[in-house]
């Protein structure tokens, strides 16, 4: 196996070699990579490494993006004051780098005016245009019509 590690010489050692030179520093023999040709293994304190290997997984976790979806919830007889006061939180929630799920349920007979729905939510991207970008035009699941819009300042140009 290969061994590497601070004040070890790095060269190819047989196993039983590669663990008295780790054990006469105090410290361990840690595989670091199994598949290479041959076996790479550091000498290491493990409980350090353990620790080093958790640090970089938590910097990677932090700086991956979160997505936030906000949804705002229609009628298919949503009248204009409540279109546009709906309209203001979407596009506060767009700014804020959320993204938006417009619903229209339609409950009991109301499916039959799917084409408003369809109308009130295609009105809905047209006034959002400067803020975001559609993602997912309308789309009926069952008795729910709905559309996503993604912020423009972060995932769309």
């Amino acid at each position: 196996m290969r061994l590497v590690g601070e004040n070890v010489k790095v060269d190819v050692y047989p196993v039983r070699e590669a663990l008295r030179i780790a054990q006469e520093q105090g410290l361990d023999l840690v595989e670091i990579s199994p598949n290479a040709d041959p076996p790479v293994c550091k000498v290491v304190d493990y409980s350090k490494f353990k620790y080093e290997q958790k640090k970089k997984q938590k910097e990677i976790k932090s700086k991956a993006v979160k997505v936030v979806v906000k949804e705002i919830r229609f009628g298919p007889n949503t009248e204009e004051h409540d279109f546009n006061f709906k309209l203001k939180h979407a596009m506060n929630f767009l700014q804020e780098g959320a993204k938006v799920k417009a619903t229209i349920f339609f409950p009991g007979r109301t499916i039959v005016y799917k084409e408003r729905g369809e109308i009130l939510l295609l009105k809905f991207a047209q006034a959002l245009e400067e803020a975001g970008k559609v993602e997912q035009l309308p789309k009926l699941e069952g008795k729910r019509m709905s559309m996503f819009i993604q912020p423009k300042g972060k995932g769309g140009k």
